[in-house]
């Protein structure tokens, strides 16, 4: 595609920022003969987005109304914007909400109803812009609340045999902690779905019947992380189960003749075009492959093994699941390449949520005793990043990464995770008999990684008394064997970027192109070992995830990578600019696999190509 589409504001917009900053600096303070009739604070305010805004910011980041006053917002920018008030009212929705098209302007509703205060804000599209509204001169107004803790965690049952039936079928399940039940697409009724845990080395084959109902089209489930045949692997068009069939997946749970190492994987919908609208819906559900027992590792077990699906979803006043996607963007051909046109087209694509749901319930606490616990964190939202933390500043000490242990534990105050992404950590609250401890995500310092992480509580635990722990902190893991030696030449480079025409709209593309499953990107021989480069020449983070293998890192920006992440991966963060290296053995398995952004609407949206595997 070419012929680069650069969206300009009209000429009436940008009158309308320089006459409305004008009268700010009318406003702002004295004359140089004296104070001025304008000596209370400034009813009104506006706030700018300049081109680039998703690296510059609002413009100003802060400003200052009066009680009652109103705050407009102009986008100049190529890209939608937010601003979303931080705060949040008692049903746990943002005080304030408003999305402002590219070259429009909007006012932010709900800012003459605040209190008197410092209210943040954040875009929810690109959460490193964020700012504050300050409202002088008003008493009383509309108070922030804090979030509320109404629901216990729920921990989804598990399943245990070789052969194991799962039934996708719509059921109302329990989200909210009040009102009616919400709709949602299921594996066996409940959302998550079952908790599958199975020891490396024991073969389980999985069958997954479609009885969801008309108009769901057919379904693919990727069990995510795992090696496994490519007619296995959850492909986007082929091997579809179609409503009122069924299909069954062999996951043998052996890499290269030995079992697979103990992992955090998931499985969800990976059906072409529809991925972000099927994960949505609620299907998703975590699989757990476990270690034979180790002599010396001593990790937490039973109910102190805490699998924690964390995701966001919005809801309408009933309860009911609100459908981004009804207006989502149009697909279009032109000469093989597909892209898309529509408000909702690359790269304002964004599926956001207002709440954060842990196991699928909105704001749930769980009793803990004053022990150690072994928490498994996934990040299953379809965009957003989350940076956890604990609320008395206590320590998580990751052992593991979604794809097994690591090498060393690595003591962190909080761990970053952006959609698809999983750490194994303990938290130890000891100490903490009596504490209402809240699991949050907070986002970074403007400038590092994770200044785009969401702001908002996730959950509650509730510290009993201490209890006997047999459990000890680890340091050295018996972590998987990384592939070695390496190459040093790169076998295959893949760049993340945006695509945009003049004529025939937009798409997120690997090198250049947006996906077509009929064509192959690169192709890796069996039995040999590749060095993969990634590169984002986008203004957007990615999360890139590899099907297939099971992935050493080797680079972030050509130095050695974090502690955290020296042990095996399927998915990282790739910030704008940034190059990753990666090296994996093709061991195994031929045919098709898939490389592609996580944050599904960009999947959906082309950021997905091809690879072959092959003899």
């Amino acid at each position: 595609m070419t012929g680069i589409l650069r969206r300009r504001p009209t000429a009436w917009l940008v009158v309308v920022v320089a006459c409305a900053l004008a009268l700010v600096a009318i406003d702002a303070g004295p004359g140089p003969d004296g104070p001025t009739a304008s000596a209370e604070p400034v009813r009104n305010a506006t706030i700018v987005i300049e081109a680039g805004g998703a690296r510059t910011g609002f413009a100003p980041p802060e400003v200052t109304v009066g009680g009652g006053g109103t705050v407009t917002v102009v986008n100049l920018d190529s890209l939608d914007h937010t601003v979303t008030s931080v705060a949040r009212a008692a049903d746990g929705t943002p005080l304030f909400d408003v999305r402002v098209a590219a070259g429009t302007s909007a006012t932010v509703p709900g800012v003459e109803a605040l209190s008197a205060g410092a209210w943040a804000f954040y875009c929810k599209f690109h959460p490193s812009m964020r700012g504050v509204i300050n409202v002088e001169g008003v008493a009383g107004g509309v108070e922030p609340v804090d979030t509320r803790f109404e629901q216990p965690l729920v921990v989804p049952s598990t399943r245990r045999g070789a052969d194991i039936r799962l039934v996708m079928r719509r059921a109302d399940v329990r989200t909210l902690p009040d009102g009616p039940r919400t709709s949602m697409w299921t594996y066996d009724g409940s959302y998550p779905g079952p908790t599958i845990r199975r020891r490396g080395g024991r073969g389980t084959e999985v069958t997954i019947v479609n009885r969801l109902p008309h108009g769901a089209g057919s379904m693919s489930t990727h069990l995510h992380g795992d090696h496994h045949a490519s007619a296995d692997d959850g492909q986007p068009t082929t091997h579809l189960i179609a409503r009122g069939s069924e299909r069954t997946y062999d996951y043998p749970l052996v890499v290269d003749g030995r079992p697979e190492p103990g992992s955090f994987f998931w499985y969800h919908d990976h059906r072409m075009d529809r991925t972000a609208r099927n994960n949505w819906r609620g299907l998703q559900g975590m699989f757990i492959v476990t270690d034979p027992p180790s002599r010396g590792l001593r990790l937490p077990t039973g109910r102190r093994d805490v699998p924690l699906m964390v995701s966001e979803r919005s809801f309408t006043s009933g309860n009911q699941l609100t459908d981004p996607f009804a207006d989502g963007p149009e697909m279009v051909g032109h000469h093989g390449e597909m892209s898309w046109t529509g408000a909702h087209a690359p790269p304002d694509d964004a599926t956001v949520g207002d709440k954060v749901l842990v196991n699928g319930r909105y704001a749930p606490y769980l009793d803990v005793s004053a022990t150690r616990y072994r928490l498994r964190l996934l990040n299953s939202s379809p965009f957003s990043s989350y940076n956890f933390t604990l609320s008395d500043g206590r320590p998580f000490l990751q052992i593991g990464t979604g794809s097994g242990l690591l090498p060393r534990a690595v003591v962190r105050s909080g761990v970053l995770l952006g959609p698809a992404q999983r750490a194994d950590v303990i938290v130890d609250f000891s100490g903490a008999t009596g504490q209402r401890l809240v699991l949050g995500s907070v986002p970074a310092a403007n400038g590092t990684s994770g200044d785009d992480a969401r702001e908002t509580a996730v959950m509650e635990f509730r510290v009993g008394a201490p209890a006997r722990d047999a459990s000890r902190l680890p340091s050295r893991l018996p972590s998987p064997k990384l592939v070695s030696p390496v190459p040093a030449k790169v076998s295959q480079t893949w760049t993340f970027g945006l695509e945009e025409s003049s004529h025939h709209g937009s798409a997120w593309t690997i090198n250049g192109r947006a996906f077509d499953p009929s064509r192959v990107d690169h192709r890796a021989r069996l039995d040999t070992v590749e060095r993969w480069r990634f590169r984002n020449t986008s203004d957007v983070t990615h999360y890139v995830h590899i099907h297939a293998e099971q992935w050493r890192t080797l680079r972030r920006d050509g130095k050695r990578p974090p502690p955290w992440e020296r042990g095996l991966e399927d998915t990282w963060r790739l910030e704008p600019g940034e190059e990753v290296e990666v090296a994996a053995r093709f061991t195994d398995y031929t045919g098709p696999f898939m490389i592609h952004c996580h944050m599904l609407d960009h999947e959906d949206h082309g950021m997905m190509a091809r690879f072959d595997v092959v003899r």
